[in-house]
């Protein structure tokens, strides 16, 4: 027997279509993986050697569990010169991955019965972090655009807090300060929290990034949420970070301390080179991000796929409604056009008429993944 609490949890249906695309590909047939959430470039080689540096130093034993001294350091530098959030190295918490910055986030704040407002489509992880934590998701409305729409409509007296993801995971929109500012107010007048989750925060495009708890009222009430696998390329080291209230991170170290002990030890090392190094492959990797947004965009667009230019991050989130819907659509991507993808009603039921295509892939694999989508509308 299982617990009724992780019964109720969902398999990440992102990591499942992975492993899909991977089992085919293994079997020979030609994929075009086009559900993945990372970046395909490699980890840039002087973060490599500092971790491989570390390993032969012997750093290979415990460490505190918020983390290293000089890589929460390095990050509390950080937020206070791109983000202008001025929080103490003690403040900052560091995590193996931002997901488990954000599980760790939820079940500090939320209480059994509580609500949580999600800004829907939203990332497959926030709905069953919520469940596990007793509560339950009210979604709220967005526009054509992806924008926030009708929020202070879905706040009751059960409401605790917000999560906002921008630039957001499935859609690639990005928060410009008004937006921002309306979630402040509701959350100054309700007395709520907002977890922000700014993954994505360097892999954005002619758009600047705001971090909500630099805003005026927001510090005693937002936990801001970040990692090094987007930026850095370096999802498979497992590296994330959070900071906010004071209280809020007593009692998420409290729990990391019961569950996952510390990020590994090498890998915060590694942290510290990615932070204070130079930002050339960073850079580099976003134009190429950007070239390869505007091509699958055009190319959806010719096809007659409607698909908004997403701000940030690197997926596309087109309208596929005149092709049966998200579902309908995704399934007859891989069966018969051999691409893997994410239905849009895994981030929501906001998203069922959409499907979700990451272009973590390259421009070559783009243009035929363009062409395979066209002889399968064609034979309709």
């Amino acid at each position: 027997m299982v617990s009724a609490r992780i019964a109720s949890i969902h398999e990440s249906t992102t990591l499942k279509i992975s492993a899909t695309a991977k089992k085919l590909t293994a079997s020979g047939l030609d994929i075009i993986d086009m559900g993945v959430g990372e970046p395909d470039f490699d980890t840039p080689k002087h973060i490599v050697e500092a971790g491989c540096n570390s390993i032969r130093m012997g750093e290979t034993h415990y460490a505190p569990t918020g983390g290293i001294p000089e890589l929460r350091q390095a990050i509390a530098e950080k937020l206070s010169r791109e983000n202008l959030i001025h929080s103490a190295a003690e403040d900052v918490i560091v995590t193996p991955g931002a997901k488990m910055a954000v599980f760790a986030a939820i079940q500090a704040l939320l209480q059994e019965g509580e609500e949580c407002i999600l800004i829907g489509p939203s990332w497959v992880s926030y709905e069953p972090s919520v469940a596990f934590a007793g509560g339950s998701v009210v979604w709220g409305e967005v526009n054509a655009d992806f924008m926030p729409r009708n929020i202070a409509e879905k706040i009751s007296p059960k409401t605790r807090m917000i999560i906002i993801n921008s630039p957001s995971n499935p859609t690639g929109a990005v928060f410009e300060r008004p937006v921002l500012e309306e979630i402040r107010d509701l959350a100054v007048d309700h007395d709520l929290f907002v977890i922000s989750d700014e993954i994505y925060e360097k892999i954005i495009y002619d758009h600047e990034h705001i971090s909500i708890g630099s805003l005026p009222g927001m510090a005693e009430r937002t936990v801001t949420i970040n990692g090094f696998s987007k930026a850095y390329a370096m999802t498979g080291w497992r590296l994330g970070y959070l900071t906010g209230p004071k209280e809020t991170m007593k009692w998420v170290i409290r729990l990391l301390s019961h569950s996952v002990s510390q990020a590994t030890t090498f890998v915060q090392r590694a942290g510290v080179v990615a932070l204070q190094g130079p930002e050339d492959d960073v850079d580099m990797m976003v134009a190429e991000f950007r070239a390869r947004r505007d091509l699958l965009v055009a190319g959806l667009k010719s096809l007659g796929i409607p698909c908004s230019v997403p701000g940030g991050a690197f997926y596309v989130f087109p309208d596929v409604s005149g092709f049966g819907g998200g579902d309908l659509f995704t399934e007859r991507l891989l069966k018969e056009a051999l691409i893997a993808a994410t239905p849009g009603s895994a981030f929501g039921p906001g998203g069922k008429d959409y499907v979700r295509l990451s272009y973590a892939t390259s421009q070559n694999r783009i243009r035929q993944a363009l062409d395979r989508i066209e002889k399968l509308i064609i034979c309709d």
